[in-house]
Parts: structure tokens; sequence; C-alpha cells
């Protein structure tokens, strides 16, 4: 059993409890505001930190802000190999109804696979605005052809992280990639693509050029696709993948403030 909600839930040996350690940096949180919610959600083996800086910057503006921990997510690689998509989107449900419990308008702001399961809540609920950031379509990886031919002999992949110049606890993630986890993941990038006409909420898409896990083609495909006719697509130059970090994140942020404020 996977809490949704990111809770850490506490018990004693033997008391038919279960007990989950959230790695230190990796806890969702809560940043109080008005009523113009904003709902951040992480990436694939990543955690709620690396959206902190983010949810700070738009606290700072008076949004109230939301981001949930995905289930197998913050803990261990071990815990994230039990998880699949379906259950990464029941944190995403759940923190959208807790954010619909403080606020009168709920945005959504996703990272990664987070943006993907972004797209799909605002296909599946009233959410006011999305900002689509680094999603995956197309993944810059030549093995994922052999997945189903390497998981019959690995579990884990080892994760190469790229350093970012900011302290580590905003970029609290995964060394390791569950193989069944990235089994999952594709699985939801073809349910999203098939649900990209659906979409028809003012859409944000961010994207850098240089990076090396998703295919900046990804980007243009999600563009041409999405139903929304009122949407933008912008190009990163200097950043890798987590552009919530990386050395453009002012540019990133102010890009968000202004679609949020303003619109496209």
């Amino acid at each position: 059993m996977f809490p949704a909600n990111g809770i850490m839930i506490i018990g004693e040996i033997g008391a038919g409890e279960w007990f989950l350690v959230i790695l230190k940096g990796a806890e969702p949180f809560l940043l109080p505001g008005s009523k113009q919610g904003v709902l951040l959600i992480h990436g694939f083996t990543g955690s709620p930190s690396e959206m902190r800086l983010l949810g700070e910057f738009l606290q700072k503006l008076g949004y109230t802000v939301l981001a949930p921990r995905l289930c197998g997510h913050g803990t261990s690689a071990a815990e994230m190999a039990e998880t699949k998509w379906p259950h990464w989107y029941d944190a995403v449900q759940d923190g959208y109804h807790l954010l619909q419990g403080l606020c009168t308008e709920i945005s959504v702001v996703g990272l990664s696979m987070g943006g993907l399961l972004s797209l799909k809540l605002a296909v599946d609920y009233p959410v006011s605005k999305v900002a689509c950031l680094s999603a995956p379509i197309y993944i810059a990886d030549k093995r994922l052809p052999l997945l189903n031919l390497v998981r019959m002999f690995r579990n884990f992949v080892p994760k190469k992280r790229r350093r970012l110049e900011v302290d580590p606890l905003y970029s609290v993630c995964y060394d390791q990639t569950p193989l069944s986890s990235l089994s999952s993941l594709l699985a939801l990038i073809k349910h999203v693509n098939q649900q990209l006409p659906d979409m028809d909420k003012p859409v944000l898409i961010m994207q850098s050029r240089r990076e090396h896990t998703v295919q900046p083609k990804s980007a243009r495909h999600i563009y041409d696709r999405v139903g929304s006719s009122d949407k933008r697509l912008i190009w990163l130059e200097k950043s890798g993948h987590i552009i919530t970090l990386d050395v453009e994140r002012d540019l990133v942020f102010k890009q968000i403030k202004n679609f949020l404020q303003y619109g496209n």
C-alpha cells in the first residue's frame, strides 16, 4: 500500500502498520497564499525538492502552492519499483482535491513526467492553466527498444546525475532507475499522447534545446497535438533537463509568472 498524498505514517513494529522513510528534502510542501492555487508536480525519480525554488517564487507573488510527493518517490528506488503511473497520478489527484479545498482557482505546473501528469489532470479536472516543462514524448535513450530484454536480467540501472549549482536539498532524487517504473513511464506517455487533443486549457510549454534526457522534439509534438487554441512554446538555450534548477531558472520563473498572471 502506498500513501498517495505523500504523508509519512509511523506505527509500532508489530502493530500492523508500515513505516515510510522520506529522504530529507523530498517531503511534500504547502506554501499558503491567496485563493489562487498552483499545483507543482515533480518528475520521474525526482521529488518535490526540484519544485521548491519555483514554489517559493510563486508564493511571494501571492499564490497558494502545493507540491505533492508522487508515490514511490523520495524514499527508495526499491519502493518506486513497486509503483506504476496510476499510483503517481493518484498523488496528483489527491493534491488537486486538497488545493481545491483552499483555493477557488487552480493552475498546474509539471516538470518532466510531472508535465505529462499535469496535462492529464487538465483533461480530467477543471484546471485554469497548465505549464508543461521538459515533458517527454520522445526519450533520448537508444537502449529503450531493448528495455524488455534488459528487464529479464536487471531490475535497476544507474542514473546519470548532472551537478546543478544549487543546494543539494533542492535536488533530491534517485541515483538509479527502476526498469519496471520506466516501462510504466512509457505507458503513461502513450496514454497522455492519446489525450492531448482533448486538453483545451491554456498551456505554456518550455523545453531546452540542449538537454540529453528528453528529445527536444517532444515539445513541438505536444504543441502541435494539444487541443488548446491558447498555447505557447518557449525554447531555452543553456539549460539541461531540470529547468527549474538550472542556469535559466530565473527566465523560467518569469515566463511562468507572466503566463499565470497575463496568459500567453
